[in-house]
Formats: C-alpha cells, structure tokens, sequence
C-alpha cells in the first residue's frame, strides 16, 4: 500500500490526509453532539438527524443569497447570522417533532425509529420540493478563501481551519451546557430517574422537548458548517447519519469525551485509508476495526459509571 512513496512524500501524504481528516472530524462531531444528547440523554434514535443538519445547511444558503442580494457590503458576515438562524430553524423544528411524534413514544426506541425514518424521508421530500433536487453550495466569504502554507508540500484551507475551531467552540459550549448548568443537571435527573425528578419539581417534558430541539439545533449549526466544505442536496444528509451514530455508540451514548474521541479516530482512519484505498473499502475496514472493539467493550470506549 505504501510502495512506491518515498518517506518524505509518505510524512506529507499523512499530514495532509490527517488534516483533511480533521475536517470530517469537526463536522462528526457537531453531528454527534446533537446526536449523543437525543441518543445518550433520552434514549430516542432518531434517524432524521441528517435531515435536521441539512435543514440548517439550506437557511445557510438561503442566508448567503439574501446577504448577497441585499447587504453585499455585509456579504463577509453572513455566515455568523446564518449560524444563529440555522440553530433556531433546526430547533424550533425538534421541539415541534417532539411535541407532535416523540413525546408519544418514548421507552419504544424502535418505534422511535421508524417514526423518526419516516421523517426523514418527508423532510427529505419537502427539500427536493421547495429546492429542487440538485444540490446547490454557498458563496464563501473572502476572507475564509486560500490557504495557509505549512511546508513546501502542506497547505492547510483556511475554511477547513475555520470549521475545526467552530467545533471546538461548540463541544466547549455543549460541555457547559451539559455539566456546568442548572439546565444540564435538570436533564441528567430527567435521565436517571424521572419519576422522582418530577417529585422535586421538575417539568420533565420541557425538559425533553428542549433537550430534543438543543441536539437538533446543534445539528443545524452542523449543516451551516457543512457548507464550509461541500454542497448541499435533500439527501445529503443520509450520507452522515450511519458515521454519526457509529461515532456516538463507539465513544460511549452518554460521554461528551468518548463522542469526541470516537469522532476523531475515526474520521482519522477514515480520512487515511481512503487515499491508499476506496471510498467504501476504508469504510468496511472501519467499520469492521469498530466492530472489533465494540465486541471486546460493548460500553463503548469511555462508558458512564453509574451505581447501581
């Protein structure tokens, strides 16, 4: 696989692969964090996560050309109230789907997910309806075009350098949200025991529907990112959702750290094998490598402790 690749162009190669591996990384994890507090926090599969982020991928779009239309002297900010609008958009939808299909099925994770596939596939329908079946991509601001030189060999795309530290951003935001927050510990009560979390006063299901439209509103905030790097499509989103829920069980469904880690090695393997090998090959070896792993720690790297 190496042969015919001088060390000096190996080192590049993997530094190149690895940064475009950190790319995906940052994507997989806006998805999974959205994805770990539905999934780890309530238990619910919901199978229309890619739909959620490609939602927040089309108010980008639609932002892009209003500001190009409109403000273009502005045009250089759009992406940062593209972000806010596709959070809302994205979750003020969860909240309306929770309230109307989820909140009927919980502790029915596989009616959640056929409930949640059926979603998809109507919100999959309504995209190629009102935006046409082609996928369409956003105009990238000036100052997030080029490219940093790192060497004579590695350049590194600033919007991807942007992408990665909007993920850190939002990881750091999730992580105060999640366990420095009344909010948070309110949801892990809901969590570990909800009859006895509403004893004490807490409004469970406000507490559901807003921890449903936060991972939502996480995965718009994903979508919006998405554009950074790729073009948007109805069913674009399918494309991540396998990857995405891949990276939540591997990591541990209920741990912030182990989805992180989980996301980034396995956008890193990912990233590596598909320049030595295809596409779906390094998929396969992947997935199979996981499902090695989950066989030897069915927990998933870093699994919650909890008393019993």
């Amino acid at each position: 696989m190496f042969s015919g690749y001088s060390m000096s162009e190996l080192g590049a190669i993997f530094a190149m692969q690895g940064f475009a591996g950190l790319i995906l990384f940052s994507v997989f994890v806006l998805m999974a964090l959205g994805l770990a507090i539905i999934f780890g926090q309530m238990g619910v599969i919901n199978m229309a996560h890619g739909e959620f982020m490609i939602l927040g991928a089309y108010v980008t779009y639609l932002v892009s050309n209003l500001f190009a239309a409109y403000a273009p002297g502005l045009f250089g900010a759009y992406f940062f109230v593209a972000m806010i609008l596709a959070f809302c958009a994205s979750g003020l939808l969860g909240m309306a789907m929770e309230w109307a299909i989820i909140r009927h099925l919980y502790k029915r994770p596989l009616d959640t997910l056929l409930a949640t596939w059926g979603l998809s596939l109507i919100l999959q329908q309504t995209y190629r309806s009102v935006f046409g079946a082609r996928e369409v991509g956003v105009t990238i601001p000036d100052w997030m075009m080029g490219s940093l030189p790192v060497t004579d060999l590695i350049e590194v795309p600033i919007n991807g350098l942007f992408v990665m530290v909007l993920a850190l951003a939002i990881s750091a935001a999730v992580y105060i949200m999640m366990f420095r927050s009344g909010w948070g510990r309110q949801v892990r009560a809901v969590t570990q025991n909800r009859t006895m979390a509403g004893a004490v006063g807490i409004d469970t299901e406000r507490t559901d529907r807003l921890t449903f439209g936060i991972g939502c509103g996480v995965a718009g905030i994903a979508g919006a990112a998405f554009t950074m790097i790729g073009s948007t499509g109805p069913t674009s989103g399918q494309a991540y959702i396998v990857d995405t829920f891949l990276v939540v069980v591997f990591g541990g469904a209920a741990s912030l750290l182990g989805t992180i880690a989980s996301a980034f090695s396995i956008s890193q393997a990912q990233s590596i094998l598909e320049f030595f090998l295809s596409g779906s090959m390094a998929k396969v070896i992947t997935l199979l490598a996981v499902v090695g792993i989950l066989m030897l720690r069915p927990q998933g790297l870093f699994a919650m402790k909890l008393r019993k």
